[in-house]
């Protein structure tokens, strides 16, 4: 199916549905998503979303508002905890599940409070190919993923994002700070605090997509490799090692082989 049948194909489907909310990250799938629900169903039946947890920040939450005013949609702001679920905190390797299962229960007790038929999110056919079990709590309580339903692939959604303008349609992925820390490692309001700060010194210097992954008392950045100048340049180095450092890490250290979606999940044998 080519991008015009898949894009008649997600009009149909969420034309289809009497009123919609949709869980609004401020990411490009989840903002494409939107757009496409307030046109095919006018902003009048369309709500979205957006959780607060200790795992986002507060830029995330900015941005969100901000395509929600581009799109001309009602939005709201829930705030909630992941680090109140044992299950999440202790972060087994079935966290996503437990976070999942936590926030879009609550995103579904919204919408029924206010008589909204469908909950919907932003999984794209591209997710399919990392280990994402926060999927299956999706299934589990009845939410619609219309891009995925409907077979676009992340490429395909960040083109309908510049067709439609959307500013952050070439916006590099961000997943929540969770997922920085490696399986089995507790999960701490004070160190997700920490990894949000040392990320904020990386983006500072100009990297366009980086993690700091959190190993106890080590650092290690993640970025692509045709960056890596950013980092090795002496003056910046000696910076960014002492900015790290403060956080409290001992070691700060460059992973040669480069940002990679989902690089803890590299440990799971299945």
């Amino acid at each position: 199916m080519n991008l015009a049948d898949k894009i008649n194909s997600v009009n149909s489907l969420i034309s289809s549905f009497e009123s919609v909310l949709v869980a609004l990250s401020g990411g490009v799938d989840s903002s494409v998503l939107l757009k496409l629900a307030v046109d095919c169903l006018g902003p009048a039946r369309v709500l979205a979303a957006t959780t607060h947890s200790e795992t986002s920040t507060q830029e995330e939450i900015e941005l969100a508002s901000h395509i929600a005013r581009i799109c001309g949609a009602t939005h709201e702001v829930i705030p909630i905890s992941d680090l109140s679920i044992p299950e999440f905190a202790a972060n087994p390797a079935n966290r996503c599940y437990y976070c999942q299962g936590n926030r879009f229960r609550l995103l579904r007790q919204t919408a029924d409070s206010k008589g909204i038929k469908e909950v919907l999110d932003g999984s794209n056919q591209s997710d399919q190919g990392d280990y994402r079990p926060g999927r299956q709590a999706l299934i589990e309580l009845g939410i619609r993923s219309p891009l995925r339903e409907c077979g676009f692939t992340k490429d395909e959604i960040r083109q309908l994002a510049k067709s439609f303008a959307l500013p952050n349609w070439n916006r590099p992925a961000n997943a929540c700070l969770s997922s920085r820390f490696p399986y089995g490692t507790p999960i701490t309001v004070a160190d997700l605090a920490r990894v949000a700060a040392g990320e904020k010194l990386l983006h500072s210097l100009g990297l366009t997509q980086c993690r700091l992954r959190h190993h106890a008392r080590i650092a290690r950045i993640e970025g692509p490799p045709e960056e890596f100048s950013l980092l090795l340049d002496d003056a910046r180095r000696r910076w960014l090692v002492a900015g790290i450092k403060e956080l409290g890490y001992t070691y700060v250290t460059l992973d040669l082989q480069g940002y990679r979606t989902g690089s803890l999940n590299e440990v799971i044998t299945t």
